[in-house]
């Protein structure tokens, strides 16, 4: 697609409405991780693999559908991992500034993701939920969609920036194009962009534009699927094998492992703060496979 026809695309994201969705949940207390590797390993799994846990309720010819331990940290890369979400005097983690434009974004020679979805996706919900471990840190959650306006600039230690942008969609904010553009195409720190999908609703369109617009600009991107806890396990194994056939066949550079979360459980967010501090490169040794 011509990059005329990504502008079109991302003027159709800031157009199309979402609907109003529900209302947000409250937070339950993140376990650390040391509680986690105290539980019995079904609930372990459950916890910190929740793909893989799902996987017993596939019949046997659905199987290749899911690919499943691309990304195979061990529990010790998880533990360490979590080392860098916490809050110390040596690792601060701290809100840095918001922008409305690129030109605004602070400068810092660090590694960088961006958190990117529809409103009322659960994106400022799951951003609290990896800071559960820095609790002087504030994200603000609405209970009405589309509270982000700007992009907002998080400093993870000395390691790597979180930036969280306007969803798309439902009130997005007027500049949204603009804004999400530039960011995306110009950010030369930008690692891996990570793209969040209402797994009750499962992919919309104004996701799919989300998706061109990855594509076009050759991003790195991960789909993560929110809201996990909401369905039942019928329905959540339906929207994965229909995201994961639409992931194996229509992207080129989406991370071919999706990352099931809940920010009530805690379900999926041990492995997704792993991954994160894997592609900023963080982590010694690679665990993908």
């Amino acid at each position: 697609m011509a990059m005329l026809g990504v502008r079109l695309a991302m003027g159709r994201l800031f157009e199309m409405s979402a609907g109003l969705g529900r209302p947000s949940r409250t937070y339950s207390t993140s376990p650390s991780f040391a509680e986690v590797l105290r539980l019995p390993k079904r609930q372990l799994t459950k916890l910190v693999y929740p793909l893989q846990e799902l996987e017993q309720y596939l019949v046997p010819d659905s199987r290749p559908d899911l690919h499943l331990r691309i990304f195979d940290p061990s529990l010790e890369d998880i533990a360490r991992s979590e080392n860098f979400f916490a809050a110390t005097a040596a690792n601060r983690i701290e809100y840095l500034s918001s922008a409305v434009r690129l030109s605004h974004a602070p400068e810092f020679p660090r590694p960088e993701v961006c958190f990117i979805g529809r409103s009322n996706v659960g994106k400022s919900s799951l951003i609290k939920a990896l800071f559960s471990l820095a609790p002087e840190v504030e994200v603000r959650v609405s209970k009405k969609p589309g509270h982000t306006k700007k992009m907002n600039f998080f400093k993870v230690g000395k390691y790597f920036i979180l930036v969280d942008m306007p969803g798309y969609g439902y009130r997005a904010p007027e500049d949204f194009v603009d804004m999400v553009e530039a960011y995306l195409k110009e950010r030369r720190n930008l690692k891996r962009t990570f793209l969040l999908v209402d797994s009750v609703v499962g992919i919309t369109e104004n996701d799919k534009i989300a998706v061109e617009m990855c594509e076009e600009f050759a991003l790195p991107y991960v789909m993560v699927l929110t809201k996990i806890d909401k369905s039942s396990k019928g329905h959540l194994l339906k929207q994965i094998l229909q995201i994961q056939k639409f992931v194996n066949t229509k992207t080129q550079g989406c991370f071919p492992q999706l990352f099931p979360v809940s920010t009530v459980t805690y379900s999926g967010i041990h492995l997704l703060k792993c991954f994160i501090v894997n592609v900023t490169g963080n982590l010694n040794g690679s665990h993908f496979r």
